[in-house]
């Protein structure tokens, strides 16, 4: 097959994603973050929303409103971005970590031995769309009085007993990012339950800055240049040089900057949300039912190719998470058959691979479930540029990996 298949390389974007960001690019569009919070709140039922450049922005803007700070302790779960730890250092608190389950969700019995008094918040991750034990760790946080935070920036559309993800913390933050369920590239969203945080957060966003005009026309040109350039000649090497170019040249922005896995939050963030991005955001949201009910196709298909069962519909299957013996290996062997699905998140229990664990605050050998899964996890593409062939292409590449070694 000759058609690049990828996990990570602006998967949801399409024709008219391209069109509108090249009309962005050279045309002024203002009222859009406000426009995207109104259909953001009313699409989901969400009693409020404030847009932010990014899910690290929101996540600080509600560790803000919390007054959260040096000697306070948030926990988390192991098998997580280093851009959901280094908030928490932003402000001066300590991440401490939790181990997780086989559904890649935090572990409540580790949580539970993980609280102390400094304890002032627990986020919970529903990984690639799968809900987390969300009313066993509420009453914990009910019952410590300490907050409840949702990190939604992979459940976007899930449900939990028939309420959207982002309906039961505290405060949820959502993310926008180039490979999340919605794409403006960069991009975030709180929205607020506890109505004593809505004035903090509000606060917050009116008091930033806007990024710069250049960090936004990076972010634009995200989806023309790899449209139009790296993808169609990355079976070539050449659009991999390419890409490697843009990004080395400032010309696009990294998803994950070097820094970051040092524990240093890039000075873009946080920020607000600009105008044109939103317009991005808004153009996927309108698409929104569609992708998760693509996602969830590809998961079933995936599913009946593994002789697995049905699929839980609650999960919107953001990507589909596979164990394998050793998933670099792996992974390079899919290169040979145009396949790409190198997105960070194997090898360590804060991704990416490059993150110096001691600058997170991940202590080696807390969360053994974590660091073992992370050391056999593949992801595989459910994105709306991927089809039932596709899928069956990189089942067969797979198994024929296996069947090789």
């Amino acid at each position: 097959m000759s058609k690049v298949i990828s996990v990570s390389l602006s998967p949801n974007t399409q024709k008219d994603d391209v069109s509108l960001a090249f009309k962005l690019l050279f045309t002024t569009r203002k009222g859009g973050t406000k426009k995207l919070e109104r259909l953001f709140r009313n699409y989901f039922g969400f009693r409020n929303a404030f847009a932010f450049n990014g899910g690290r922005s929101s996540l600080i803007a509600i560790l803000k409103a919390m007054n959260i700070g040096a000697g306070d302790e948030i926990i988390l779960q192991a098998f997580t971005c280093n851009a959901a730890v280094n908030p928490i250092r932003y402000v001066g608190a300590t991440p401490i970590f939790a181990d997780i389950n086989d559904d890649l969700n935090i572990s409540v019995n580790d949580l539970k031995k993980k609280i102390t008094s400094k304890t002032k918040a627990v986020m919970i991750q529903h990984t690639f769309g799968s809900p987390a034990e969300i009313d066993k760790i509420k009453e914990i946080c009910l019952e410590k009085k300490i907050y409840l935070i949702e990190d939604c920036a992979h459940s976007l559309g899930a449900m939990y007993k028939g309420e959207f993800c982002g309906f039961f913390g505290d405060a949820s933050f959502f993310s926008f990012g180039r490979d999340k369920v919605i794409s403006s590239v960069y991009g975030g969203m709180v929205t607020i339950n506890n109505e004593s945080l809505i004035n903090g957060v509000s606060s917050f966003q009116k008091e930033l800055k806007a990024p710069s005009l250049f960090w936004t026309i990076q972010q634009i040109l995200h989806p023309i240049l790899l449209n139009k350039i790296v993808l169609p000649l990355y079976n070539l090497k050449v659009g991999r040089i390419i890409m490697a170019l843009f990004l080395n040249l400032n010309i696009l922005s990294k998803a994950v900057t070097k820094k970051e896995g040092m524990g240093i939050l890039p000075k873009y963030f946080p920020k607000k949300m600009p105008s044109s991005l939103s317009y991005l955001a808004i153009n996927q949201l309108k698409k929104i039912e569609q992708y998760n009910n693509h996602r969830r196709g590809i998961a079933q298909y995936y599913n009946h190719l593994f002789l697995k069962g049905d699929i839980d519909d609650s999960n919107i299957y953001l990507k589909y998470p596979v164990l394998v013996d050793n998933p670099f290996e792996v992974i390079n062997k899919l290169r040979k058959y145009n396949i790409y699905i190198n997105d960070g998140w194997s090898g360590s229990p804060i991704v990416p691979l490059s993150t110096e664990l001691d600058k997170v605050c991940y202590n080696a050998g807390s969360c053994p479930k974590a660091e073992e899964i992370s050391k056999k996890i593949i992801l595989l593409p459910t994105h709306i540029n991927i089809s039932k062939q596709d899928a069956k292409w990189v089942f067969d590449c797979l198994e024929n990996i296996r069947q090789n070694r």
